[in-house]
């Protein structure tokens, strides 16, 4: 089981490609190695092969970095599933994952997050949260963005190391958490994680 994750850059066209593909790639890079496990393709849209219960997270952590670029953002469809046929590129590879990320993201119209793992009712599950969960992610603040996609980077930190690191105080780092929903979020992403370890 992988996961596969289909995205394209909204609004790539208002800001120069040296602006936002540098923030890009370095996130894509914490994932695998260009373009087995990632591919930037047609300019702003990208293809990246995850492990299946992390999927979410880098999804999250895509759209944080993008957020930090206004007035970009950043639409992405998840599909978890089977690789049938590994090649070099990722965008020659083949599998229902990838048949249900391409179809996800197709189907993605106002949305910017969509998940499709096959299974019906799991799936609606998941794309109600983050429908619900886009609600606040869709209004990240480039302040905010930052210091989520802070957070996520550096796990084993606390508000305090985060602060220090940003050279910010420690209650703007709270705030920057509260007004991102963060607890929120990395709470439906634990669920998605618990879901995608039972399959």
């Amino acid at each position: 089981m992988i996961g596969v994750l289909t995205g394209d850059i909204i609004s790539s066209r208002t800001k120069l490609a040296n602006e936002w593909q540098p923030v890009l790639t370095r996130i894509l890079n914490q994932y695998g190695k260009e373009p087995n496990d990632w591919e930037l393709f047609r300019g702003d849209s990208f293809q990246i092969r995850v492990a299946p219960e992390g999927a979410l997270k880098a999804a999250i952590h895509i759209k944080a970095g993008m957020r930090q670029v206004p007035p970009l953002d950043v639409r992405i469809a998840i599909g978890v599933g089977t690789e049938e046929h590994a090649a070099n590129k990722i965008t020659s590879a083949a599998g229902s994952a990838f048949i249900l990320s391409g179809e996800c993201f197709d189907a993605l119209r106002k949305q910017t997050l969509g998940i499709a793992i096959g299974n019906k009712k799991l799936d609606e599950v998941l794309n109600l949260m983050l429908s619900l969960a886009a609600l606040t992610i869709d209004n990240w603040s480039p302040t905010v963005a930052e210091v989520i996609k802070m957070a996520i980077e550096h796990p084993e930190m606390n508000q305090e190391g985060i602060a220090n690191k940003m050279g910010k105080s420690q209650s703007s780092i709270s705030e920057a958490l509260k007004r991102g929903g963060y607890d929120a979020v990395m709470r439906m992403e634990h669920f998605y994680k618990q879901q995608i370890g039972r399959l």
